[in-house]
Order: structure tokens, then C-alpha cells, then sequence
């Protein structure tokens, strides 16, 4: 993933999606020969000259500052999570031939047995760890069963955009399987510009730009998107249709991996049916038990 080609691509994508309506400009209408806005009505917007932004935009951000960044993300009306993926472009950018990863993220991450331990006591919710590239990391056993059609049988390292666009069994399995093909993708796009350097997320795109044509679509259109909270609906084999939120969380502790936590509403179907998941994962545990660990 060219570092040039990806700071151009990304503004003349954001830029394409904004009208001059939009971004508070006169529209004197007529034909326009692009898309959007014109690279010099950015350039007014962030206050800079036309010259400077074309030069950006063409890929040249070495010394670009903060208050570039700002001023561009402003007359982009680029929100969060697309201000800071342009300010992770830039940044490894500027780091020149030796850039330090803000967040590694190692092919065979484990949690420390400590927070395996805090997974595990959490046995009321799911809990799904990952890192940036959506490997599976760790989950607790209700986290195990919600997941199961992605986790059983699969060869590691098991990755969530993998079983999304190449295992069709995804499609039954999120009731919004279109959005979530977005949602993974834009998580990616985000996690390329905090890790450019990251073979094993290269290695994953192109593997998914070849076997997938929706993933390739979708990559090219450089939306990123922060993955914090949201609302899962999937229909689990053994207990039907769940609708349940999620709160992801950064951990502190294993450095690159982020802690998805899920929860039903009281007393709703889905809250309901978790329960009986949860009933079931126990017995299946339970089977699965060798006979000398029974109590006596």
C-alpha cells in the first residue's frame, strides 16, 4: 500500500463527495468537469494556496503540519475517524524511511493471562478480542458460541473480513451482511494508515482485493470508519435472530488489540435468547468435559 497513492486517493475521494452547496460556495451551475469540489475550492476553504493543496494531494505531504491537516479536514468536513486516518497518512509520511508503529500489531497476538482471565469472568456478555486486522484473538465461551460459525472448523489465523466476503455462509449469518462488508472495510482502510508497514495486513488485502471483486469496489473508495459502538443483527444458528450492541475498547495492557463487548436489551427476545445461547454453550462445555475433571 503506497503511502503517495493513498494520501491522493483518500482527499480527491473525500473531496469527490462534497458539492460546493455543501461547503458554503456560490454554485453558479453549470457543467463541472469533476465531481465535487475543485482542488482550488479546497484550497480556499483551508486557507492555503491552490498550489500547496495540489501538491498534497498528489501525495507530497513531507513537512505538512498540524494545522494543515486541520485546515484541510475542515473544508473536507471530514469527521474523526477520516481526520485522523489523513493525519496517520501524514504522519508516516514524514517519519521518512524509518517510521515507528503507533500500534503493533503482531501476526500471533495473545492476551496476558490476566486479561484472558478478565475475559473469561465476564460470563453474562460475549466477549470478542481482536487486533487491527480483525484476527481473532480471544473470547469467553459466550463469545465462543455467538461466533461460532466463524470460529468452528476454521483455519487460524481466523479473521473477520476474511469470513465476511469469503466464506458464504456470512451472508446468512449478519441479516446486514451489505453493511457490514462496508463497515469491515472502512476498519481496514483506518488500521492501513495507522499500520502501512504491517506485512500481514498487506498480505490480507491483497488476498481479498483478488478473490473478492465487492471487496476490491468497496477498498477503493477509501471510507474509514472507527470501531467503538454499533448494533450487531445476526441470525445464530441455534437461537435465531439477535439484535445486540457492542462496546469495543482498546486494551491498555496487550498493546494493538481492542476488546468487543456485547449486551441485549433487558427483557427484549434478544436478551431472551442470549440467555438460552448461554444455557447451551454451558452444556456444550460441560459434554466436552474429559470424565476425570467431573466434580466427585
Amino acid at each position: 500500500m503506497d503511502n503517495r497513492d493513498a494520501i491522493s486517493e483518500f482527499l480527491a475521494t473525500r473531496r469527490a463527495k462534497l458539492t460546493p452547496t455543501q461547503a458554503g460556495l456560490p454554485d453558479f451551475g453549470g457543467r463541472r468537469r469533476v465531481p465535487g469540489l475543485r482542488r482550488e475550492e479546497v484550497a480556499l476553504l483551508a486557507g492555503m494556496s491552490a498550489e500547496y493543496y495540489k501538491r498534497l494531494e498528489r501525495g507530497n505531504a513531507m513537512g505538512v503540519s498540524d494545522a494543515v491537516i486541520d485546515g484541510v479536514s475542515r473544508a473536507l468536513q471530514l469527521d474523526e475517524a477520516e481526520h485522523t486516518h489523513l493525519y496517520d497518512l501524514v504522519r508516516t509520511a514524514n517519519a521518512g524511511a524509518h517510521p515507528q508503529r503507533r500500534r503493533p500489531s503482531p501476526r500471533k497476538a495473545q492476551l496476558t493471562p490476566g486479561m484472558q482471565q478478565t475475559v473469561d469472568a465476564m460470563s453474562t456478555v460475549p466477549v470478542f478480542v481482536q487486533n487491527g486486522r480483525l484476527d481473532f484473538v480471544a473470547a469467553n465461551q459466550l463469545g465462543r458460541a455467538l461466533f461460532s460459525v466463524m470460529l468452528d472448523d476454521a483455519h487460524p489465523p481466523v479473521n473477520a473480513a476474511r469470513f465476511v466476503f469469503l466464506d458464504s455462509r456470512a451472508q446468512d449469518f449478519y441479516r446486514d451482511w451489505e453493511g457490514n462488508t462496508r463497515q469491515i472495510v472502512a476498519i481496514l482502510r483506518a488500521e492501513s494508515g495507522r499500520s502501512p508497514y504491517d506485512r500481514h495486513l498487506s498480505d490480507l488485502v491483497g488476498e481479498l482485493s483478488t478473490r473478492s471483486d465487492l471487496f476490491r469496489k468497496l477498498w477503493g473508495a477509501h471510507d474509514v470508519r472507527e470501531h467503538r459502538t454499533g448494533l450487531k443483527s445476526i441470525q445464530h444458528p441455534i437461537v435465531g435472530d439477535l439484535d445486540l450492541t457492542y462496546q469495543a475498547m482498546d486494551l491498555a495492557t496487550d498493546r494493538g488489540l481492542q476488546m468487543l463487548v456485547f449486551s441485549a436489551e433487558p427483557g427484549s427476545p434478544s436478551h431472551q435468547r442470549l440467555q438460552l445461547l448461554a444455557n447451551w454453550a454451558e452444556t456444550e462445555s460441560h459434554d466436552r468435559r474429559p470424565a476425570d475433571a467431573e466434580p466427585r
